[in-house]
């Protein structure tokens, strides 16, 4: 069948067909999580659909059930310095559908069916320009061939006429013997946390994949094939097969496995569109329109710049709308650094004034799939004008500083390197790419971590921001500040009134940081007010009372949640009331919290240490139970 030509032009109905698809044949429709991970301490952002589904791959239960699917926003740091190529992006959108304890004589025909089904059947890919690989087996792990898969695909080629030739030595022939199910060992095919098989502690599950590829160019060298270093090959999805656990004895058959569809959303436009270039589909249309205009420029006269223009200003955009604001440390890191990367792309390209802002309205406008964008767009576009302002005025002076270095001693240390990220705030990456350019490299590059390492000592410049769920760990002391935030919010709420809402937090033994809605400075009083209410939810000793509902029902209740895109359809809501019925906080939440609010007082008064500004409209909070 033809390809579906609707879906070239429109990120959302392409988006929505992936959707609709699962939907029809089962699958609960779960929303996309947060890019900064709750659940994973160590992690910056989510890099994949799974991750955010780990704790469901083992063994905990799901609330919208046993077999769901999503897009799940994603970026990869590791993938910075690829950015400028055909393929790669920093910020992108994965595909998933899962199920969860699955039916081991059926998961696999199931799931390589219905993804067949949506890129053959629904989006109309030429089937004879896909390839697949599989797991070879590891005979020293008691571990044989996938024939399984193999069967399966073998079984969906000859549906379309197509002879799956299946390759067991493809670094010999290639595609030259007509190979199309291509066998690899678990260098290629294997999915665990840990890595390879090998690796895997006692009790850890994993499992071999089936990875998909389109062919752009079928007539192309035959020695090419999936694993092979070449532009010819895009993979666009992989489908993990957990059916393994390892224990003292080695490996053995999970008795109920789980399955994992993962598909680059951006990466399967292009194969629909023919075209190896993610760059040339509708997800950067009219930001590339956008930017031919400001930089007098054709994307064919300066691909790579306007590359990494394009995927930097998007990722920092949604980076920012999921409060990962610029700054010197952790996730903040990152936006800062992808911003200063495409300004400095732009003025290469000419363009001398603020751009970014622009592109990112782009961005937020037809990223109708993530209202939160839509909703905090002012917000978004303030905070890239006034990053983008401050980087302009240092950034000339800074190279003029390097140059001027460069002509008296020769050479930039990594000790240098640090001098000028903390006088100019020139990320150590882009100094390196000033050096590149003219032909140099860092001299002593480990200068630079040593350079930062004392800076950090004498400044107390802790990054605390890799937690679980906010959470620096699960002790006592911890939950229960975890728990005088849901009361804190509600005194902002009963205090300022109910435009407040949370804007992330940062919870360690000894305070908790905590962001809210709000325009103005709290006055005295109000945090007077905001205290009393919450040592007097602790003195009533309230009982945290946990219920599970429909995500619509809470919302209809006017259950406190600011973050509703990114739960599920089923939710748990956390309510603390006192014996006379009063209720002082109810609210969604995922994370550990105190039996009763007494145990908070087990630790003393809660009290505001600090109240400041963060970014536009969103204050901060630094509170104390002593």
């Amino acid at each position: 069948m033809p390809v579906n030509t609707d879906l070239l032009n429109d990120p959302n109905a392409l988006r929505q067909s992936f959707l609709d698809c699962m939907r029809e044949l089962g699958s609960a429709i779960v929303p996309s999580a947060s890019l900064l991970p709750e659940n994973d301490p160590t992690t910056l952002f989510n890099g994949s659909g799974m991750q955010p589904m780990i704790p469901y791959l083992l063994g905990e239960r799901h609330p919208a059930g046993t077999d769901v699917a999503n897009i799940q926003k994603c970026v990869r740091t590791g993938d910075i310095e690829e950015v400028g190529d055909t393929s790669h992006l920093t910020f992108f959108e994965m595909m998933g559908r899962w199920a969860f304890g699955a039916d081991p004589a059926t998961y696999k025909r199931e799931q390589l069916r219905y993804i067949w089904k949506w890129q053959v059947e629904v989006l109309g890919l030429d089937a004879s320009h896909l390839y697949v690989s599989v797991f070879a087996g590891n005979a020293d792990l008691g571990m044989g061939r996938d024939d399984a898969a193999i069967a399966l695909w073998s079984e969906l080629y000859r549906g379309v006429g197509i002879d799956p030739v299946v390759e067991d030595d493809p670094w010999t022939y290639g595609t030259s013997r007509g190979g199309r199910i291509f066998v690899y060992d678990e260098n290629q095919n294997w999915w665990s946390r840990a890595g390879m098989p090998a690796n895997m502690p006692v009790g850890e599950p994993g499992g071999p994949d089936s990875e998909m590829f389109y062919d752009f160019d079928p007539n192309g060298d035959p020695k090419d094939h999936p694993a092979t270093d070449t532009p010819r090959f895009l993979e666009i999805g992989n489908n993990v097969f957990m059916s393994y656990r390892r224990t003292a004895d080695g490996f053995v058959p999970l008795v109920r496995p789980n399955i994992d569809y993962g598909g680059g959303l951006e990466r399967v436009c292009a194969a629909v569109n023919g075209n190896p270039d993610v760059y040339a589909t509708a997800f950067f249309r009219s930001p590339m329109q956008k930017l031919e205009a400001l930089s007098g420029l054709e994307y064919a006269q300066a691909q790579r710049e306007f590359r990494i223009i394009l995927d930097h200003t998007r990722a920092a955009t949604f980076l920012i709308g999921d409060l990962a604001v610029p700054s010197n440390t952790d996730a903040g890191y990152v936006t800062r650094r992808l911003m200063r990367r495409a300004i400095r792309m732009g003025l290469k390209l000419g363009i001398t004034s603020n751009f970014m802002c622009q592109l990112s309205a782009l961005y937020i406008a037809e990223a109708t799939a993530y209202p939160n964008l839509g909703r905090d767009q002012e917000r978004i576009l303030i905070t890239v004008a006034g990053e983008e302002q401050q980087f302009r005025k240092t950034l000339e002076s800074g190279e003029r500083s390097i140059k001027k270095h460069l002509e008296s001693k020769q050479q930039v240390t990594g000790a240098d390197a640090f001098y000028f990220y903390e006088t100019f705030g020139f990320p150590v990456e882009l100094t390196q790419e000033l050096l590149a350019e003219q032909g140099m490299s860092l001299v002593n590059v480990e200068g630079f971590g040593k350079a930062a390492e004392d800076h950090a000592e004498k400044s107390r410049n802790a990054a605390a921001g890799k937690f679980k769920g906010g959470l620096a760990d699960h002790s006592e002391k911890t939950t229960a500040l975890h728990t005088a935030t849901h009361l804190l919010l509600a005194g902002l709420q009963t205090v300022l009134g109910t435009h407040v809402h949370q804007k992330g937090s940062n919870i360690t033994t000894e305070r908790a940081r905590f962001d809210f809605s709000h325009g103005e400075k709290l006055t005295n009083e109000q945090k007077a007010a905001v205290e009393k209410y919450v040592n007097e939810a602790i003195a009533a000793g309230a009982e945290m009372i946990v219920s599970e509902m429909p995500k619509q029902q809470a919302m209809h209740e006017g259950v406190e949640g600011s973050f509703w895109e990114k739960y599920p359809d089923i939710v748990k809501v956390f309510e603390l009331r006192d014996a006379s019925g009063k209720t002082w906080s109810r609210e969604l939440c995922g994370g550990p919290h105190v039996p009763n609010s007494r145990v908070l007082g087990t630790f003393g008064a809660f009290r505001i240490q600090k109240e400041e500004s963060t970014s536009v409209g969103v204050r901060r909070i630094k509170a104390v139970l002593e």
